[in-house]
């Protein structure tokens, strides 16, 4: 039972198990979570904490069943793009306020296409780790530095364009 739970939660619940873009489907489910928190009005320390708790039990877990999977970063696990998108996710919603839940959706999607171009381009540092680091730390920190290169973006985004 135990076993079942942990390879649904690298997996998300399945989504890794998509023959076609399993990464960015776990990314755009991220999205549709965040989203519905956030018209639901859940608070971000909440939001926060779940994903602290979810990174530090993911990292213990890929590196326990890094055998059942064809290598340490299979593409089955999408847990790591789940942790990763959140990161920009989670700047936006520290931002907007439930008055501004349009721009919250027009952001949400910049932070998606930002997360899955740093996530698939791989610049450095990003390269560095995915290459190196072939331990649950590594699997999510390449996601951790995509999600905080998209949260840059982001922000920067913002400052310019917005009067928030």
């Amino acid at each position: 039972m135990i076993n079942k739970l942990n390879i649904s939660l690298l997996t998300m619940f399945g989504i890794g198990e998509s023959v076609y873009a399993p990464g960015t489907i776990a990314s755009l489910v991220t999205c549709l979570i965040y989203i519905f928190c956030f018209n639901f009005g859940v608070n971000i320390a909440i939001l926060i904490s779940i994903n602290f708790i979810i990174c530090t039990y993911s990292i213990i877990v890929i590196d326990k069943y890094a055998r059942r999977f064809e290598n340490i970063d299979a593409k089955e696990i999408v847990i790591d793009e789940f942790i990763g998108q959140s990161i920009p996710l989670l700047s936006i919603y520290a931002i907007f306020s439930e008055n501004f839940f349009g721009q919250f959706i027009i952001f949400t999607f910049v932070s998606f296409l930002s997360f899955r171009f740093f996530d698939i381009i791989k610049p450095f540092p990003i390269n560095m780790v995915d290459k190196k680091m072939k331990n649950g730390f590594g699997v999510l920190l390449d996601d951790i530095i995509a999600g905080i290169f998209s949260s840059i973006l982001i922000l920067i985004l913002l400052f310019f364009i917005s009067d928030v």
